[in-house]
């Protein structure tokens, strides 16, 4: 298509270029000019128009080839990609439940009566009632995908919410208490002395008690168990097996206790329902 209008171009150009050389061999210079003029104009102007032809898609008078639609994504990839981001968005919030000093800091994020917090909730159930350890049938690793999509979206807005609100609905008294709950645990937290962290801890846990017993807070039952508490003392090795088996007996014993020891950190943020609140 491109090669009628350059073949027409070079036709005219070719010519205009024998007529200016015909006139000004009969002496008609100032004839000559104007059509030299008018010749370069126009192929000046064929060639910006060319150009912009082709940088839209095509050359002039034909339309630009359609562009060809995307794949659509294949499901398996999808649900699994929801599933990561799921199991992100769980072990986010169970560590915010873990953690004394962020429950302080965002107190509505563990309060349900709070609407940001309470959708939260009910979104984050949802989802982990459509999860699966292997990919389902269409119509629920859709629901799925949805339902993540939904607890992400409540999740980050629950967040902000309660870094808007903060301490802001508490008494001045009640702000204190929280102050200096927060000031033990940095105490605590920096001590280099046992003594003086095991008793910061213990005050720590009084006062959260008495702000969650008040109602001024609402704790979660994991924030307050890490705050010092010596960790229960493992159960016995069984005993060596007659014979000589001492060696193949003795190589299970730790495992039920650290598989123990996994669900019961792992376990605050999967009983999250909208029916339960996150305090005691």
């Amino acid at each position: 298509m491109l090669a009628l209008p350059l073949l027409f171009t070079f036709i005219a150009t070719v010519v205009a270029t024998v007529l200016a050389v015909a006139i000004l061999a009969r002496g008609a210079f100032f004839l000559a000019m104007p059509l030299l003029v008018g010749t370069a104009a126009f192929v000046t102007v064929r060639s910006v128009r060319r150009r912009v032809a082709l940088r839209r898609g095509g050359a002039p008078g034909t339309a630009p080839l359609p562009a060809r639609p995307a794949a659509r994504p294949r499901p398996d990839l999808v649900w699994a990609r929801a599933r990561n981001r799921f199991h992100a968005l769980r072990a986010e919030y169970a560590a915010y439940e873990c953690d004394a000093m962020a429950v302080l800091r965002l107190p509505a994020l563990a309060d349900v009566s709070v609407p940001s917090t309470g959708r939260f909730v009910d979104a984050f159930a949802e989802a982990q009632a459509f999860e699966t350890d292997a990919l389902p049938p269409g119509p629920h690793a859709t629901q799925f995908v949805a339902a993540v999509d939904r607890a992400e979206r409540a999740w980050h807005a629950a967040r902000e919410a309660a870094e808007r609100i903060r301490l802001s609905g508490l008494s001045p008294a009640e702000r204190g208490t929280v102050e200096r709950v927060i000031k033990l645990l940095t105490t605590a937290r920096d001590s280099d002395s046992d003594a003086e962290r095991l008793a910061a801890y213990s005050r720590a846990r009084s006062e959260l008690a008495r702000l969650d017993r008040a109602g001024v807070l609402h704790i979660p039952n994991p924030a307050p168990a890490g705050l010092g508490a010596p960790p229960p003392p493992p159960p016995p090795p069984p005993p060596p097996p007659p014979g000589g088996g001492g060696a193949r007996g003795g190589g299970g014993g730790p495992a039920a206790p650290e598989r123990g020891a996994r669900r019961a950190r792992g376990g605050g943020a999967a009983r999250a329902s909208r029916g339960q609140t996150l305090s005691r």
